[in-house]
């Protein structure tokens, strides 16, 4: 079985993120950027389930322009077997386009699995894994923090609001990592070095039939207001009255 996991370039989580001062969009230049964190944890799953001897291949994919291959090197350098770049402007994808790249994809790698993050951290949009199981007509288990793979089936549990649900799905599907699922491994250098050597292959996005029309634009960006100074109040008389002067009660 291949597993499919689609990984997206994103600005390092540890980063602190600055608006550009026209409002325009999010400043990356000179700007870490990393694979989206849950992506990571959705590709460290995949591998464990190829180690356990579940999967033969591990592929990962990601959309975007020439930028995205220092990501798609580090997923090989984690222990994917190949990589797939779709080439496009990564900046007026949709969820739904994502979702019918992968799905061609899928349909023309024979998958058995695809592996996604539950949301990106830039847009947090929580859609594609969704869009592409409905496209795709499988199967899907969202927030996935347990994956237990038996033949044809998946075993998933998910978090959900009140607290864990475990379903079984059977495969091929689409399942989304949260955040509890694993922690990804570290990339020593030798593997880093050892990725070089393996496969990258570069497909335009025309060749797989996505839309990439209807698309949603932003049309500015600000930062969050700063917060105001909190006060220190005598007892719980004064919070409430001071809550009650802010309208808050």
């Amino acid at each position: 079985m291949k597993i499919l996991v689609g990984i997206k370039r994103a600005v390092d989580y540890n980063v602190r993120i600055r608006v550009r001062s026209d409002g325009s969009g999010v400043e990356t230049d000179g700007v870490k950027m990393s694979i989206n964190p849950f992506d990571e944890i959705a590709l460290e799953e995949a591998l464990r389930i190829k180690e356990a001897g579940k999967a033969s291949e591990v592929i990962v994919v990601s959309v975007g322009g020439q930028d995205v291959q220092q990501q798609l090197r580090t997923g090989l350098a984690m222990g994917a077997d190949r990589a797939i770049q779709v080439e496009a402007d990564s900046s007026t994808l949709q969820p739904l386009t994502l979702a019918q790249v992968l799905k061609a994809l899928a349909e023309q790698e024979d998958v058995g699995l695809v592996m996604l993050g539950k949301q990106a951290i830039d847009d947090d949009s929580n859609q594609v894994g969704q869009m592409l199981a409905a496209v795709w007509g499988r199967p899907q288990a969202t927030f996935a923090s347990k994956v237990v793979l038996e033949g044809s089936t998946a075993t998933v549990t998910r978090e959900v609001d009140a607290g864990l649900e475990t379903i079984e799905i059977d495969l091929p599907a689409v399942i989304t990592s949260d955040l509890r699922l694993n922690e990804p491994r570290f990339v020593k250098l030798p593997d880093i070095m050892k990725a070089k050597r393996k496969p990258l292959d570069v497909i335009a996005i025309d060749t797989l039939g996505g839309d990439a029309g209807h698309a949603i634009e932003a049309g500015h960006h600000e930062p969050p207001q700063a917060r105001s100074r909190g006060i220190m109040v005598d007892d719980a008389g004064a919070l409430v009255g001071e809550l009650k002067n802010r309208g808050l009660l």
